[in-house]
């Protein structure tokens, strides 16, 4: 297929029928690729810090099921029932790991108001109650100089709560004060640690078939602290054991972090050993809520446990549940059959493509990997879009293929070098008129200039012309409603507020009208070059100009996506060519134009350009005669009747198509090609050149 580029890339058009042969935002390069295996389970992390490649953390997690639940400790290859959680009841779980302990207090008011600080901040806290004393923790952490580098952020944050006290790191050593047949018993021998001012917990362990309890005295960091523990503990007993970072065990707590308006004490199981797992499971399958993950319920089991220092909760439940959570959150459940079909195959496929990727899971359950939100998003047509498929995968020379996709491609998807920065055969730009789909309901906004010089946005249906027009032939428009919002983008944003109002009887000049931005056509900006340079800041390998003046795509790849991007004619050296989504704060695709809204350019008919800024006058011949044009302010048309304004605060606005990477299948484009009446296989074989759906 040919395609001409142009200065503009919406200067292309499609010619041709389609052949019958996630949005994510973080990609890398595809991995080896093997033979599908089996799977009748897939382990699903929800939070896990795995460095660079992966890192979604939270200090403790918050579970509760309409049912009864089981606990299980899973250590040193020995499985044991620990416990039972009664139905309906809240738990809150966390692991042993470094974390500061910032204060303890007998005041709730200084200890939920010190909490509160903690919150706006990254080290984020957990508040327990011992009896009357109440102790504040922030963390965890993965390392004894990160909670030492927290401490001291902490007496900064809650200084004003401290009352002398020193925030000071913690950690997984403790000494046992021996062996207890009831937790009665055990809370016997902790008060009288505690009494004396020392950190003591209950500890339930595992004992043969049945389990035990212990106490624990101290939390100490490091051997130091822990000998300095040692010696404080033995005027209330001698008889102490160390314990090290891999004994098993739950450390009971009772938290009092989910309300600081008032405490309500919730049972806190703190995981302790490294190696340690701690499985939570129903029987009757009415899953387990997750407060941390938006209080949604997932089905099956719930794993506990430590990687880096930092806890990591794993949902393992059977594959094909799985699917019908993903699907239904990757696209709306009302699309047709045909539709959901292929992306029940696309999302099997990718799944099975991935093997353990993140070590204790398969995939995550964000776009990263793709986006599963539990039992509220199984819905019929989803259900039986996955069943109707079940085991059909997409293979290319005999192995599956990784079957990555994005919300909508803005009518072509995209080259592997668009995204990668290097070629892989299985993704090529290919056309996918059916994206225009997204949005075929919404309405249609007018592109306006005020009498004071703003410009902005003002929703069709609230648009009345008055049938006058500028000496330019720019027609004037007048609004309905009294207050009406005129809008900085074609789109409502609650959380942004109006570039100004219009009433009845105003008027102000129509510029253009445009789609209302969504993921097949969309505006973002304009950005100043302040606000540039922060998001670029890291982003890029070679040193940043100090202020922003020009801003260019200089190189677009097969489907018009930016390759190189200049700014002052430097170019912006990214990792990965779809890495400038990230680097101009967020541009949903990389299929996009720059526009300077501060200046605009002047093509004489003898070939000489020149530019004219913002508050800048300057001389022009036109068919009249010789006048003067003020940069500020001045609608400028080009020979098509496009009229566009100079700004008075020079900036560059951003205009793009499609939503995601654009790499394999489109969404948008798969529901635009079902409603054309291809079936899923079709659709996945447009998408995935030179492949086969088969059974896995």
């Amino acid at each position: 297929m040919d395609r001409n580029w142009t200065k503009s890339l919406f200067g292309w058009t499609t010619k041709g029928l389609l052949s019958l042969a996630v949005a994510g935002s973080i990609w890398s390069a595809p991995a080896v690729q093997a033979a599908a295996p089996s799977l009748d389970t897939i382990r699903v992390a929800m939070f896990l810090d795995l460095g660079s490649q992966y890192k979604s953390t939270t200090n403790a997690v918050t579970l509760k099921s309409a049912e009864a639940l089981t606990a299980s400790l899973l250590a040193s290859g020995t499985h044991q029932t620990l416990m039972s959680i009664p139905a309906n009841q809240q738990v809150r779980m966390s692991v042993d790991t470094y974390r500061v302990k910032v204060l303890e207090t007998t005041d709730w008011k200084a200890a939920s108001e010190a909490a509160k600080k903690l919150q706006a901040t990254s080290d984020k806290p957990m508040l327990f109650a011992d009896g009357k004393v109440y102790k504040l923790y922030a963390g965890m952490y993965g390392t004894e100089k990160a909670a030492a580098d927290a401490a001291a952020r902490t007496a900064k944050t809650a200084a004003a709560y401290l009352n002398g006290q020193t925030p000071a790191a913690k950690g997984s050593l403790h000494l046992s004060a021996g062996s207890y047949g009831s937790e009665t018993e055990a809370e016997t021998v902790r008060k009288t640690y505690a009494d004396a001012g020392l950190d003591a917990f209950n500890v339930m362990v595992p004992s043969g078939e049945t389990s035990a309890y212990e106490v624990w005295v101290g939390e100490a960091a490091n051997t130091a602290d822990l000998a300095a523990v040692k010696k404080e503990a033995a005027k209330v007993s001698g008889a102490l054991v160390e314990q090290n970072a891999n004994t098993p065990g739950l450390v009971l707590r009772s938290d009092v972090s989910l309300n600081l308006a008032a405490p309500q004490e919730v049972t806190h199981y703190m995981l302790s050993g490294n190696q340690s797992v701690l499985r939570v499971d129903g029987k009757s399958g009415a899953g387990t809520n997750v407060k941390e993950r938006s209080d949604r319920s997932y089905r099956g089991v719930l794993e506990i446990g430590q990687k880096n220092g930092q806890l990591y909760l794993v949902n393992e439940l059977p594959f094909q549940q799985y699917l019908y959570s993903v699907v239904g959150a990757e696209v709306p459940s009302s699309w047709g059959a045909e539709a959901l079909k292929a992306q029940a195959v696309a999302a099997r496929s990718y799944a099975l493509f991935q093997g353990n990727k993140f070590e204790v899971a398969h995939v995550v359950d964000t776009t990263l990997s793709q986006a599963y939100y539990g039992t509220a998003y199984e819905y019929p047509s989803i259900i039986q879009a996955v069943d109707a498929t079940d085991g059909e995968v997409v293979m290319k020379d005999g192995k599956i293929v990784e079957t990555v996709f994005s919300s909508n491609s803005g009518g072509m998807t995209a080259d592997s070098t668009e995204v990668w920065g290097n070629r892989n055969d299985l993704f090529a730009a290919v056309e996918s008129p059916g994206d225009s789909s997204s949005q075929a309901a919404l309405k249609a906004w007018y592109h306006v200039l005020l009498p004071s010089g703003v410009t902005g946005y003002v929703r069709e249906d609230n648009v009345k012309e008055t049938g006058n027009a500028t000496s330019a032939g720019l027609p004037y428009m007048t609004v309905t409603a009294k207050d009406t919002n005129v809008r900085p983008l074609p789109l409502i944003q609650s959380n942004v507020e109006p570039v100004s109002k219009m009433n009845p009887g105003e008027t102000a000049v129509v510029l253009g009208k445009v789609a209302e931005s969504n993921s097949f056509e969309w505006v973002r900006g304009p950005y100043t070059s302040d606000q540039l340079l922060a998001s670029l800041k890291g982003k890029t390998t070679n040193s940043l100009p100090a202020s922003i003046a020009s801003l260019d795509v200089t190189e677009r790849g097969p489907s018009g996506r930016a390759l190189t991007v200049t700014a002052n004619g430097q170019v912006l050296d990214v990792k990965y060519p779809d890495m400038f989504r990230s680097a101009f704060n967020g541009l949903p695709s990389t299929l996009f134009d720059i526009e300077s809204t501060g200046s605009y350019t002047v093509l004489s008919a003898n070939g000489a350009v020149s530019t004219v800024s913002s508050g800048q006058t300057v001389s022009v011949i036109s068919g009249s005669g010789n006048g003067n044009v003020k940069g500020s302010g001045t609608v400028v048309m080009n020979g098509t009747g496009t009229a566009r304004v100079i700004e008075s605060s020079p900036g560059f606005k951003f205009t793009g198509k499609g939503f995601g990477h654009g790499l394999g299948m489109s969404q948008w484009g798969a529901k635009g090609m079902a409603d054309e009446g291809y079936d899923y296989k079709q659709i996945l074989q447009h998408y995935y050149r030179n492949t086969t759906i088969t059974k896995d």
